[in-house]
């Protein structure tokens, strides 16, 4: 509010100065002279400063734009010019900070986070991001006073809590951490990081029971919450609870199902559910539940992700990956809030770090092929998804992707090969033959095209789609006009507002020479699908056919506009020449 106030001040200033300037009304020259106010209307006003807060605002506004075009590389610098222009501004040095931690810069992140709080020692969310910043660099015990000193100033804060007891946890502090987190639980009994901890500090006390119980509560609040998981079927293994740890174990794969750990341990027990004391020692186990600020960061960035706010979910990333830099889940993560972001670049090079070696690799190409999707680079996109598929063993998904991104670079062959593909690995599926006979259609191979729609319908008779492709098929060739119409009637039945199935419909009546019939039909179609083309241009054919040339001629200078392919184009601008030269 400060900025905005002393920008509308500037503005009264210029203004004020400015008009005091003018010369008056009265004011002469002498005969034959050039006016200079003439030349140079402001020649005489006098120059006025700019305060420092004004200039600061406008970098600000400037980066902040920048930012939600996400263009980060051209923003930063703006951000820093309003620092330089405005030094003594608390949150401009603090919304630095931040991004100097999304560029990786700790150090100058680090230095602007100290000034914030210098400048303005009350401010929480300042002090958070240096403690984090310590925890980052591993100076855990600045971190922990950092975090205390927002507990002063905030007792019930949260988020402090949390990394607090997971300080004091780590630390060997276990009645300060006990104490932070039974405060957080207090403050917030439904904190799933909560009561997860909690669970983690007893088990460590060996106290199962009321560490099961915790992670039941945590689980409760989160069913899908993988550590929790994890650690709930450690505590049952160390209890000798095998049928419980096996069906904890199960869930979590469901929640993830290439955790190598949990699978291996999964199948350990069903070799032998009793060995618990002769497979690993309790201190390697309780090793493994040891309190890790990164883990609690990772978790803190996911809901911060969740809840939209996604600065602070890569702020806590950036995080993770300074002080553990081969952490991929974090990095997967990154990526992925980076693309939220619109920063797409910055996406793209963080999760193009992710090593072939890493059980994220795969999920991290399938990201980057979207994202170059949407940049419109299908060739890069077609790439991602192929080294994917060297990865993957499970190859459906991967393999419908990679036919989609064929397809739309209109590189049919390919697309096809694909397809053929998963119609191997599963011929019974509707829809894997659906969109194999229109890859074909699409490279011109009716035959095939036709096959493959026949299979799809003989395999799920209530496939909307392939009825209608198949009706339309035939429409558009003229032929069995009379199957045409009862496979698109059943179409509708199933989806009676389908605008390109109505469109179909009216193709077939005007195939047969209906052209009233296709008129009534077609004119439904477009209201149905307002921007189609080829929708259109059927109706202007149709009303051509029924003796109505003006408004056929309206309707194909209507589908023109919507037009991108070139045939398309071609056809209809010679139908507009022929009909204007007969009108």
């Amino acid at each position: 509010m400060r900025l905005f106030a002393c920008l509308r001040l500037a503005a009264c200033a210029c203004l004020s100065a400015a008009c005091s300037a003018l010369p008056s009304p009265e004011s002469t020259t002498s005969p034959g002279e050039p006016n200079p106010s003439l030349q140079n209307p402001f020649a005489r006003v006098q120059r006025v400063e700019i305060p420092p807060e004004a200039k600061a605002m406008g970098h600000y506004i400037k980066g902040q734009m920048l930012l939600g075009d996400g263009e980060f590389s051209s923003a930063l610098p703006e951000f820093e010019a309003a620092v330089q222009a405005d030094p003594t501004n608390a949150y401009l040095r603090a919304r630095l900070a931040t991004l100097y931690v999304r560029k990786g810069d700790l150090k100058s992140a680090l230095q602007e986070a100290q000034e914030a709080v210098r400048l303005d020692p009350g401010d929480v969310q300042s002090r958070l991001l240096v403690a984090g910043l310590y925890g980052s660099l591993g100076r855990d015990a600045q971190a922990l006073e950092e975090y205390r000193e927002v507990l002063r100033l905030s007792p019930k804060h949260e988020e402090a809590l949390l990394h607090a007891s997971a300080l004091y946890l780590k630390a060997g502090e276990i009645a300060k951490a006990e104490e932070a987190l039974r405060e957080l639980l207090t403050v917030n009994p439904d904190s799933p990081l909560g009561h997860y901890y909690l669970g983690r500090l007893q088990a460590r006390n060996k106290l199962y029971p009321a560490a099961e119980a915790s992670y039941r509560k945590a689980l409760e609040l989160n069913p899908r919450f993988e550590p929790a998981l994890l650690d709930l079927a450690l505590v049952y293994e160390l209890q000798g609870k095998a049928n419980e740890a096996i069906q904890t174990y199960r869930k979590l794969l469901e929640a993830d199902p290439n955790h190598v750990w949990g699978r291996k341990r999964l199948g350990e027990l069903y070799v032998g559910q009793n060995r618990l004391d002769e497979a690993l020692a309790e201190f390697q186990r309780l090793r493994s539940m040891e309190a890790d600020s990164r883990d609690t960061r990772i978790r803190m960035g996911l809901i911060y992700y969740e809840k939209g706010d996604y600065e602070r979910a890569a702020t806590e990333f950036n995080l993770v990956l300074a002080a553990d830099a081969e952490n991929d889940r974090a990095r997967y993560y990154l990526g992925a809030t980076y693309a939220e972001m619109k920063d797409q670049e910055k996406a793209l090079e963080v999760l193009a770090a992710i090593p072939e070696k890493s059980e994220l690799y795969t999920d991290a190409r399938v990201q980057m092929a979207y994202l170059y999707e949407q940049r419109g680079d299908l060739a890069k996109a077609i790439e991602s998804v192929q080294a994917a598929l060297r990865k993957k063993n499970e190859k459906k998904e991967l393999l419908g992707l990679l036919a989609s991104l064929y397809r739309k670079a209109k590189d049919f062959p390919n697309a096809i090969q694909a397809l053929e593909q998963l119609v191997a690995i599963e011929p019974k599926n509707d829809q894997f033959h659906f969109h194999l006979g229109a890859a074909y259609d699409e490279g011109k191979n009716k035959e095939k095209a036709i096959a493959h729609m026949q299979r799809a319908i003989e395999l799920n008779p209530d496939n909307a789609a392939a009825l209608n492709y198949l009706g339309y098929t035939w429409a558009e060739m003229g032929i069995r006009l009379d199957e045409a119409e009862s496979l698109i009637l059943r179409a509708l039945k199933i989806e009676p507002n389908d605008g390109f199935y109505i469109d179909s419909l009216g193709w077939v009546y005007y195939q047969r020479g209906e052209y009233a019939k296709a008129v009534e039909q077609l004119e439904r179609a477009a209201e149905l699908t307002v921007d189609d083309p080829t929708i259109i241009e059927h109706l202007a054919d149709a009303y051509e056919k029924v003796g109505k040339p003006d408004q056929a001629l309206l309707r194909y200078r209507d589908a023109l506009k919507y037009s991108k392919e070139a045939e398309q184009v071609k056809r209809i601008q010679e139908k507009i020449r022929l009909l204007e030269k007969r009108i």
